[in-house]
This record gives C-alpha cells, structure tokens and sequence, in this order.
C-alpha cells in the first residue's frame, strides 16, 4: 500500500447522518518521529457518540474539524516505532480514525495507544473489554447500583452497551427487562443474553409493558435512548430509584430541540436519583471492569454479539447503521487482518 486512504468530514450534518458528509482522500503514509509509532488500522469502532463529535460544539471531546479524518476507536498493527515500548508487529489499541494508517504515541490522550495483551481478540477489544463493555459496568455498577432482588430496565438494550448493563445486573442477582427494536434483537436478549423480560418498542406500547412486566416498579433505569423511552420509564420508578443516562440516541439526529420528559417530577416524589457519565472518568479503572468481565466470558454468565463489515468504502455506512437500527450488538468494520 503506497498511499493512506482516509475518509474527512466534509460539511456538519444537519439531521440523518449520510456519508455525503464525508469525503475520500488519499495522502502520504506518514512517518513517525522519536516516541512515536505508525500502525495501520485493522478494525474500526463505531458508536453513536461519534454524532456528537461532527456537532460544532466543545464537549468532553473536542469536535472534529471540517477537513480533519474522522475520529473513530481502533486496532491496528505497528508497522514502525520508533518508541521503546513498542515494536513491529504488536497489536495496538488506540484512536486510528478513519485511515489506513495513523501516528500515535502512548501520552497523547484521546489518542494514545495500548498494547493489546497476547492472544486477545480484537472484536472483543473492541466491544465488551472496549469503551462499550467498560461504560456498561461502570455506569450499571457505580451509578446504578443493582441489588440482588431488584428490577433493572434498560433501554437500548440490544446494542453494545445496553446488551452488557443488563447481563451484569443479571450477574449481581437482578430480575432484568430490557428494551429493543425489532424480533431477532429480541430474541437474542432473552434466548442468549437470558433477560427476564423484553419490550419490542416497534410493535409494543412501552409504557403499558414496562406496567405489566414491572408489577414491583423499577429499581434501576439504564438509559441509552432518551426521549419518549425515558419518559415513559419514569412513570415506573420505584422509591429511591436510579436513571442512569447513558445516552439519547433518540435525538442524536433531531434537526430541532427534542422536549425533555414531561414528568421529571416522579424524581421528587419518589425521591429518585437521575445522573450522567461519561466512561473516560473511569479509564484509570479499567483493569478492574476487565478483570470481572474476563471472568464472566469464561464462566459463560456473560454473551455478547458483534456486528462486522468489511471494506473502506463501507465506512460511512457503517456508521449510519447505529442510527437505522440496523446493527446487531457492537458496530465493527474490519479493514485487514494482520500481518
């Protein structure tokens, strides 16, 4: 390969994302300096968060700059270092982008580099030991709090992160009911993931089922979708409830401002606690999320799924996917396999 493919963000979307928002270019493979590494993607991520990023706006993030490559989670392989901690051939975790190659060193902050540790998946790096896996156990275990015997709903809850929060409420003794779109994604929650209970948003009243599934109310709302879902689960919660929020990719795409819920006020009256996070408050804790959820895969309490495509070209509608629905569980693309 002579030349490193990228995909730019063109102009900010307004609404839907589509790849008419990028661009393709081609530039030089860049060389590395002293401390630093080049490594070529293998795998990208995508994650509903990556919306954000495109928005002209500061966050925990800054945002992507028009003409800049699109920020995205890799795994890729050192092709050159020039660091002592790294060498040719290592499988390296960092924030590749959307390219073939990228220079990075292991103090850059969003995007340092890891090294993978032997034998580990990449799929899995990216998913249940990646950003997905550890902001379902920290924002189920630290906000949400689950105890044996409580119900625990998640919303979103066949994707990367909601498909992980409500096993691990499972784990600690939780009856869990989960939230999802569509009868495969259904299915796979209660067949392989064994939640209790699933609502099919799609042909189901959510309102009226979170009712007759939840007779107990809800102890803990994992939230990953925002908008009419949280309302709605609201109207449920129990005394001394935890909404943990996660996210609100109901709105993600919103071209006007999306009304909050109508009926903040359950929080008073139930005296219920609603908090954001953010995973990258909990990166020095890592090792311990990997740790339990290593032991979990092995002892086969914990299932997860991943959705792979293939190709460059694909890029821009692999990201799309988050937003029609249309992926199952982790959203992956995999560029090559490694040397």
């Amino acid at each position: 390969m002579n030349s490193n493919r990228q995909w730019v963000l063109k102009h900010r979307p307004h609404g839907m994302v589509t790849r008419e928002n990028f661009e393709y270019r081609e530039s030089a493979i860049p060389t590395p300096a002293e401390g630093e590494v080049l490594v070529r993607n293998l795998y990208l991520s995508f994650d509903p968060t990556q919306r954000g990023w495109m928005e002209d706006r500061e966050s925990y993030v800054p945002p992507v700059a028009i003409g800049e490559v699109m920020r995205a989670g890799s795994i890729g392989q050192v092709v050159e270092s020039r660091h002592p901690d790294f060498a040719r051939g290592d499988l390296v975790q960092t924030t590749g982008g959307w390219q073939d190659f990228v220079v990075a060193r292991p103090d850059a902050g969003i995007m340092g580099l890891t090294r993978l540790p032997p034998a580990t998946n990449p799929e899995l790096a990216l998913s249940v030991f990646g950003v997905t896996g550890l902001t379902a156990y920290f924002g189920m275990l630290d906000l949400g709090q689950p105890k044996p015997g409580e119900t625990v709903l998640v919303s979103g809850a066949a994707g990367a992160t909601g498909s992980i929060a409500g096993q691990i409420a499972r784990i600690k003794g939780c009856r869990v009911v989960g939230i999802a779109g569509g009868a495969e994604k259904c299915a796979w929650l209660k067949e392989v993931a064994r939640f209790d209970a699933v609502i099919d948003y799609k042909t189901e009243d959510v309102d009226a089922r979170i009712g007759e599934l939840c007779p107990n109310r809800v102890d803990v709302f994992f939230d990953n979708v925002g908008g009419n879902i949280l309302e709605a689960a609201l109207n449920h919660i129990n005394m001394r409830a935890r909404v943990v929020l996660c996210g609100g990719i109901s709105a993600y795409n919103a071209t006007e401002p999306v009304p909050g819920p109508v009926n903040l006020m359950n929080l008073v009256i139930m005296r219920a606690r609603m908090e954001g996070f953010i995973v990258i408050d909990y990166l020095p804790r890592a090792a311990e999320a990997v740790a339990d959820m290593g032991g979990w895969l092995a002892s086969g309490e914990l299932a997860y799924q991943v959705d792979v495509q293939q190709g460059f070209d694909a890029i821009p509608d692999t990201l799309n996917r988050l937003f029609t629905g249309r992926n199952l569980g982790k959203q992956l693309l995999k560029l090559a396999d490694p040397a």
